[in-house]
């Protein structure tokens, strides 16, 4: 209700403004009109011409006062857009606000839980050692998050010193995946290279590996399959390298695919339930492509059951250049 008192009002007020403009303009001309039969009456007394005297001011007048108009309805329109963007911008930083809090809650709430189980009861080894690895889990997942905010903030605010390496990317996302295969719980990730080659490009190793986190996370985040899978190949195209993260998820609304890598914004779940996260995941991957010289993109499989995300890189030629 709140939502749509803010979103009306802005809207009533621009209707308003135009209806005064109108109004105005309205009563000018007929102020006009009235001065004009006048002045017409007293040059008719006098025997003036009144072509010589009235055509000319009524036309400079017009095209004064059309000008005029023209500027304040800009002028208003200009405000009422900037008004709508920033109660956009106002709305998602209090989605954000919200998730984001929930994001750090829930694994501090969890911890929480766990160890006062701890206190409260004598647990075997065997229930200690999950309960403890529970804790690890849910400590991992609040470090994520707080990091990824200092990552961003750092970014956005160009005090983030990059390192670039060489890497085979092959090597990379497969050293990677076994690393991180506890993280995506159960989730299979098979890495094809149909040309067998290797592909040399220079990498934040940080940021490349927070890139690859975000898109391997939310695979399994949006997934309501029993096992989730991603496949991850390499496609040389021309002077670029497709690299495409294909997974059997609940997949994207084709009206959303163009949003999603907005700051802050959320798609919501196909099953009605709330968007998990803080907005901020493909976010930053958009980000971290451009900042490797490259870009992101994503498309919806058919019958939007699974997606495709592609990290596209300029792809060196055989002379070097890329």
């Amino acid at each position: 209700m709140t939502q749509l008192k803010w979103l009306v009002q802005p809207v009533i007020i621009f209707i308003l403004s135009i209806i005064t403009v109108a109004a105005s303009l309205i009563l000018y001309i007929y102020w006009y009109v009235e001065i004009s039969s006048g002045l017409k009456a007293v040059i008719k007394k006098a025997d003036l011409d009144p072509g010589q005297v009235l055509a000319p001011q009524t036309w400079v007048v017009i095209l004064i006062l059309s000008i005029l108009v023209g500027i304040i309805l800009m002028g208003i329109f200009i405000i009422f857009v900037y008004n709508q963007k920033t109660l956009q911008l106002y709305r998602l930083q209090r989605n954000f606000i919200n998730n984001f809090t929930h994001e750090l809650k829930t694994p501090v709430a969890s911890m929480k839980l766990y160890l006062e189980t701890f206190r409260k009861h004598h647990l075997t080894r065997e229930d200690q050692l999950k309960y403890l690895n529970y804790m690890i889990h849910d400590a991992d997942r609040l470090s994520e998050n707080i990091s990824r905010i200092l990552n961003l903030a750092k970014i956005e605010s160009k005090t983030y010193v990059e390192a670039f390496v060489t890497r085979d990317l092959v090597s990379f996302l497969e050293q990677f995946s076994e690393k991180n295969q506890h993280v995506f719980h159960g989730c299979e990730i098979t890495i094809h290279n149909p040309t067998g080659r290797s592909f040399e490009y220079p990498i934040d190793l940080s940021l490349f590996e927070m890139l690859l986190m975000n898109l391997l996370s939310n695979a399994v985040k949006y997934n309501s399959s029993k096992i989730p899978r991603v496949d991850i190949s390499f496609a040389p195209r021309g002077r670029e390298l497709h690299i495409r993260f294909k997974d059997n998820g609940i997949g994207l609304p084709r009206k959303e695919i163009k949003k999603i890598f907005r700051k802050f914004y959320q798609v919501g779940r196909s099953d009605d339930m709330s968007a998990k996260g803080t907005g901020l995941g493909l976010y930053l991957v958009d980000t971290i492509a451009r900042l490797h010289r490259g870009k992101i993109t994503a498309e919806s499989t058919e019958n939007e059951k699974g997606s495709v995300f592609s990290v596209i890189l300029p792809l060196k030629t055989q002379d070097g250049a890329s």
